[in-house]
């Protein structure tokens, strides 16, 4: 490695940021080149992009401004960086993330290693049985409104190579340019998208929110991914005050707690029978809410658990429409369960944990879409949904594990 060079990074790094970039895929930034064209000269973009990092004269490209809806409505605003500029923000997130790991509150879930959103519903639910009220928490717009100079003294307090400190201060400061070609400049938030911008929130939320929790309700335990997060309180008045307390806390980091979706909420069941209005809330795709449920015992119980939620099992639906399976008649029924056993393996690995029997509905819908595909196909079975279903319940028999719903779920014939 050269010694003119102004900061020691070492091209190897950049060689495994490529790697793990890669293996995230991702679509083409404002440059319109995609990992194929990328490719076809590697050696040369790597080494671009070393010698830039290394000599201080590396400069972000504008980030691709891309609309796209939400679940619970409205139009989120995600930032596509270019591959090399997101190759760029892995060697940066490579240094940063080993640094501020261990000071992370093991309450925090949210785009950490060796963590996931199951972790925190599995924690949700063990302490909801604890406590009588829920705080759902939802910061509004954290990825567009976190201050610049409030995060760069976070950064600035745990990262002391100032080329990590150049570069975050550059990629904060690069405009948004949307498809039409309109440029929009940023004083304000880290483009939700890319590569360093999780580690980043994380940073900015752990001192504006678990350090702040601990240290003055350590009382309250909560469980917090990313922007989204549950604060657990013995009575409905401790609920109100920290809830307060939180609304000023946020403000004065110049953040703000969603107005609609920051709720209290009361964890009935079996023991706890009083009168509340909200007696459920959402986190991470499960509703937590008290249901009639046969447990060990085999008794019937009703009980405070987490279970699918209506709008994932809506979007799951929606999805499975959207594929139009019913129109590919050239296709052998394999050949669809490759299409669509992916999609269906992930969603039963995730909403399969807790309460899997709240599945059985939402899977059925796969089952209504393959009879259909089945009476567009075969000639003989138009119009007769019947004869449709039971060559279906044929094939399920012959052949059980074709479709990933059917290896556990669905014994019905």
């Amino acid at each position: 490695m050269s010694e003119s060079k102004q900061y020691v990074i070492p091209k190897r790094m950049v060689i495994e940021a490529y790697k793990r970039v890669k293996s995230n895929n991702g679509s083409a930034g404002i440059d319109g080149i995609d990992f194929e064209v990328f490719e076809k000269k590697l050696n040369n973009n790597l080494y671009k992009i070393w010698n830039r990092m290394s000599s201080g004269s590396y400069f972000p490209s504008p980030v691709l401004a891309v609309e796209i809806p939400k679940k619970t409505g409205g139009i989120r605003r995600l930032g596509i960086p270019t591959i090399a500029d997101r190759i760029a923000q892995m060697v940066a997130r490579m240094y940063v993330e080993p640094l501020v790991e261990p000071m992370f509150c093991d309450d925090s879930y949210g785009y950490r290693p060796n963590k996931s959103a199951l972790d925190a519903i599995a924690m949700t639910r063990k302490r909801c049985w604890k406590y009588d009220y829920v705080i759902e928490l939802d910061v509004k717009g954290l990825f567009d409104n976190i201050d610049h100079e409030l995060l760069m003294k976070v950064v600035q307090r745990h990262v002391k190579d100032k080329w990590v400190c150049l570069y975050i201060k550059r990629w904060l400061k690069a405009p948004f340019v949307t498809k039409e070609g309109q440029m929009i400049q940023r004083d304000s938030g880290t483009p939700q998208g890319g590569v360093i911008s999780p580690v980043l929130a994380n940073m900015f939320l752990h001192y504006v929110f678990d350090m702040w929790m601990k240290r003055n309700f350590p009382q309250a335990p909560f469980e917090r991914y990313a922007d989204d997060g549950v604060v657990h309180c013995r009575s409905k008045e401790e609920a109100i005050y920290i809830k307060e307390r939180l609304a000023k806390r946020f403000e004065e980091c110049k953040l703000e707690m969603h107005p609609t979706k920051t709720r209290i909420v009361y964890c009935k069941d079996k023991d706890r029978q009083n009168k509340e209005e909200l007696n459920e809330f959402d986190f991470l795709g499960y509703t937590f809410k008290a249901v009639y449920i046969k447990c060990r015992d085999g008794k019937i119980r009703y009980n405070f658990i987490a279970s699918v939620s209506k709008a994932s099992s809506k979007a799951f639906r929606t999805k499975i429409r959207e594929m139009e399976v019913h129109k590919r008649t050239g296709c052998k029924i394999d050949i669809i369960a490759e299409m669509l056993n992916p999609m269906i393996r992930g969603w039963i690995n995730y909403f399969g944990k807790y309460n899997p029997s709240a599945m059985r509905g939402t899977l059925q819908c796969i089952e209504r879409r393959l009879v259909k595909w089945a009476m567009c196909k075969y000639k003989n079975f138009r119009g007769r949904r019947r004869r449709a279903e039971e060559w279906l319940c044929a094939v399920r028999k012959r052949e059980p594990k074709l479709f990933a719903h059917w290896r556990n779920l669905y014994s019905y014939c």
